[in-house]
């Protein structure tokens, strides 16, 4: 996606790896939002740290910093109000406004890779930076290393040679600082280290910067004094010397900033390319949101998993530099293989876009590499804390790219937040091992934990992982029916979802509603096939008949002819006063508080949303589902919000379209306080739904949806990398990356060695698949199916088509095989398969 003038200035695209924070990339080129620091630091510089560039003819000098026009209010930032800055004093000094700076910048930005071309007509260049982080499927090694990689390149327009100099100036953010010219692998650099406290220290951190190129002068020390002598001294410094003037200072200073600047020549009509690295190591972790104390009195801490990998940035830095080759290519391939999806443009963006969740403080990686999560980042903290099971119920990215990290979150759950009972607290504290707060378990998050166990299970095709979990896997969710739980899910054992159930929305249902009957049932057809796998006969035969009982009554009784509903009488007060819920009765209406009732919810059934994702049948009779999906369009989409009176958060307004969370359309009650969030447009939810339709058909249906969404996040309005929810960078809108598999067909089951596709629009198209431990795309033509395997080797015993397709021919990595037809499978003896299975139809 290109991005141009207005559209750049509400960019930020995040440069760092998975758990380890990152620095954003602004649309006018500038480095913001440095949230490498264990905490999220949105709206924010690092000093004066930038890139600029310097080009001299032999007559002419021209130096600018490598950004476009400020994107800052002239008039200066509310958010940064105190002292001498904020409103009232322009845009801050900080953020290079006022330096000589690019007058045309185009940002272009396909998660996870990031490219800004610089120009101007007083400059003899033209100047691009391509940007990244590793985003490798499978690989969560190289997908979370604590850097950016910058790749420069400098275009000479001219018929005549030129100097070039590139510099990359970055501050030490210690108060007491210490810097340090380095040659690391034969790279120069500048190491940044904090003088003031011990590398076990909380508050301990080190930079580096290193370039490979082979003429680099690395000023360690900018001028220092008052005022703004430091700026003003590196300006001339760069501008006017032919060559940095090396500076040291024997004594520790205060955030001191230092410039690696890199010098090519560049042939008439040349090109060069300059790369640098910047690594962080932070490496101590400690809970300052929920202070947790041992026995002394002293925070309890742990590193940063990355910080277990590498001893300081020093050594990050090196393996990037030694490595960006390799690294870049691999990013590539998958991004490549991404755009190249026979989707919609706005789907493709979809999908991408929202990855970028994953290199964000959204996200860390405890010491033992297990992965934890916020739902989203407040400015300067998280955004809800524990890797809360019902949003993180939604993101389907890391269970297909990363599925051993996905695993992580499961084993954390039935570790730490399972009580004997069956119960699971749906948010995890840090750090691990310490008691779980006293939250209300959540009927679709501990249901889908059941459901996402079973989805690990047929990703990974890993039995004894299975074999291991299952008595947990069994107790969460016989707790709907045991005598242990005060909520009474299910309490008379009907396969009915009643009680008093709490969900995403951050209230309680009390009644039946298709959407957590939903969740309940497949959970309970989830776990009949892990009691067939486990050899558990009798909870299988249970678990089906309950499924089948709960099913047949759902169809029967929660549809009221339009879509599904909630089952309540919303004037019996006894309903919550038997829970002793006084605070959910409305006494001037008389009447139960936060219920959907007759209304149309956006998840009335989301159950079969993952159904279609794990390969299950789902819940809802098909006919009735059809009619549903087209009610939801038909209430809950709305081309322009202009009308909707939306008392809640507004993430979609004006003119913009949407999909509201509940809808009451003409001749259903609506309840004097209805369900929360009632009015939002939430991008998780809106995806899921589009999701769905596209999965049953309604093909312009889904597709209107997701555009309307990424219209929102054009860049001007909203960052295309950040769509929010409860804060930034929100984990629910990774819903987006559901479309991949939706659109292919894609089904799995590695217990089996089996993947298939039957595709969800025409039978031809190139789409991405990942499971297992590995990924590749899939080209689905009239005439064959070809599978490229782009990571390790895919074992395969059968290979599923769409219905009625009939196979002539296959070859693996080249080699005829013998296959036999078993309905719409081709099946053959199980093989690796290192490059390409193709399939002759």
């Amino acid at each position: 996606m290109n991005y141009r003038d207005q559209k750049t200035k509400r960019i930020s695209f995040p440069l760092g790896g998975i758990g380890t924070g990152c620095i954003g990339l602004a649309g006018n080129g500038a480095l913001i939002d440095w949230e490498i620091y264990n905490r999220p630091n949105k709206n924010s510089y690092q000093g004066y740290s930038h890139f600029a560039i310097k080009v001299t003819d032999g007559e002419r000098t021209v130096a600018k910093v490598l950004q476009g026009d400020t994107h800052e209010s002239l008039m200066g930032m509310h958010d940064y109000a105190g002292g001498h800055i904020g409103f009232g004093y322009g845009p801050h000094t900080n953020s290079l406004a006022g330096f000589p700076h690019f007058r045309h910048v185009e940002f272009h930005g396909t998660f996870p890779l990031a490219s800004v071309l610089f120009s101007e007509e007083d400059l003899p260049v033209t100047v691009r930076l391509n940007a990244f982080n590793p985003f490798i499927p499978h690989d969560e090694f190289n997908s979370g290393l604590p850097a950016a990689f910058f790749a420069w390149e400098v275009e000479n327009l001219t018929e005549r040679a030129l100097e070039c100099a590139v510099s990359f100036s970055v501050q030490n953010p210690a108060d007491r600082s210490r810097n340090e010219a380095i040659t690391a692998e034969g790279f120069a650099g500048i190491s940044f280290r904090h003088a003031g406290k011990a590398e076990n220290e909380i508050g301990y951190c080190d930079l580096c910067a290193l370039t490979d190129c082979a003429d680099a002068v690395p000023q360690a020390y900018w001028y220092r004094g008052g005022w703004q002598d430091a700026g003003t001294t590196y300006w001339r410094n760069f501008c006017d010397a032919s060559r940095m003037p090396l500076r040291n200072y024997e004594e520790a200073g205060k955030r001191d900033h230092g410039s690696l600047v890199a010098y090519v020549k560049l042939a008439p009509r040349g090109r060069e390319r300059v790369r640098f690295v910047l690594a962080w190591n932070v490496p101590n972790q400690y809970n300052d949101w929920s202070p947790c104390k041992d026995e002394n009195g002293n925070d309890v801490t742990w590193k940063n998993y990355y910080a277990t990998q590498f001893a300081d940035s020093k050594a990050s830095a090196a393996y990037a530099m030694r490595n960006f080759s390799e690294l870049y290519e691999k990013t590539a391939r998958f991004s490549d293989a991404l755009q190249a999806g026979s989707m919609p443009e706005a789907v493709i963006d979809a999908v991408s876009a929202n990855l970028s969740v994953l290199k964000t403080p959204t996200v860390l990686r405890y010491e033992d590499g297990s992965l934890w999560a916020w739902e989203g980042c407040s400015e300067r903290s998280g955004s809800c804390e524990g890797s809360c099971q019902h949003v993180w119920n939604y993101a389907y990215a890391l269970p297909f790219l990363f599925p051993r990290l996905e695993r992580s979150l499961r084993e954390n759950t039935l570790k730490y937040a399972l009580e004997e009972s069956g119960e699971t607290r749906f948010r995890i504290p840090l750090p691990l091992g310490r008691k779980p707060g006293q939250f209300r378990s959540c009927v679709d998050g501990q249901m889908g934990e059941v459901i996402k166990c079973y989805r690990e299970w047929k990703i990974s095709g890993d039995d004894a992982w299975l074999r291991r979990h299952a008595d947990g896997i069994f107790r969460m969710l016989e707790f709907a029916w045991s005598p242990e739980n005060p909520d009474r899910w299910d309490a008379d054992r009907d396969g009915v979802m009643e009680g008093r159930q709490h969900h995403t929305l951050d209230m309680e249902l009390f009644g039946p509603s298709s959407w957590l009957q939903g969740f309940y049932l497949l959970a309970l057809d989830c776990g009949a096939k892990i009691a067939d796998a486990v050899g558990d006969g009798a909870r299988a035969r249970e678990y089906r008949e309950l499924y089948r009982k709960g099913r047949e009554w759902t169809n029967a009784h929660l549809f009221n002819g339009q879509y599904f509903c909630q089952k309540v009488d919303l004037k019996d007060r006894g309903t919550v006063d038997a829970f002793g819920a006084v605070n959910y009765w409305n006494e001037e209406a008389e009447e139960i508080k936060y219920q959907v009732a007759d209304g149309c919810i956006i998840d009335q059934m989301l159950s079969d949303w993952h159904a279609v994702l794990i390969g299950g049948v789902g819940v809802f009779d098909a006919d009735k589902k059809r009619t549903a999906l087209e009610s939801l369009y038909r209430y809950n989409y709305k081309p322009s919000l202009r009308e909707v009176a939306n008392m809640w958060r507004n993430f979609a307004l004006n003119d913009e379209s949407g999909t509201v969370i509940c809808s009451y359309p003409e001749g259903a009650r609506l309840p004097a306080i209805p369900i929360p969030y009632c009015e939002e447009c939430m991008t998780g939810f809106e995806y899921a739904l589009a999701g769905l339709m596209i999965a049953n058909g309604l093909i312009r249906e889904g597709e209107t949806m997701v555009k309307a969404i990424r219209d929102r996040y054009d860049g001007e309005k909203r960052n295309p990398w950040n769509e929010l929810e409860c804060g930034s960078n929100y984990a629910r809108s990774m819903a987006s990356y559901a479309l991949m598999p939706i659109y292919s067909g894609f089904s799995y089951d590695m217990t089996e060695k089996y993947i298939g596709f039957a595709p969800a629009v025409s039978g031809e198209g190139q789409y991405v698949w990942s499971v297992g431990n590995t990924w590749g795309t899939v080209k689905l033509g009239a005439g064959a199916h070809t599978l490229t395997v782009c990571g390790e080797p895919l074992t395969l015993a059968s290979y599923g088509l769409p219905q009625g397709q009939k196979v002539r021919a296959i070859k693996a990595d080249g080699r005829e095989i013998d296959f036999r037809m078993e309905g719409d499978r081709a099946v053959f003896a199980p093989m690796e398969i290192r490059s390409a299975l193709e399939i002759e139809l």
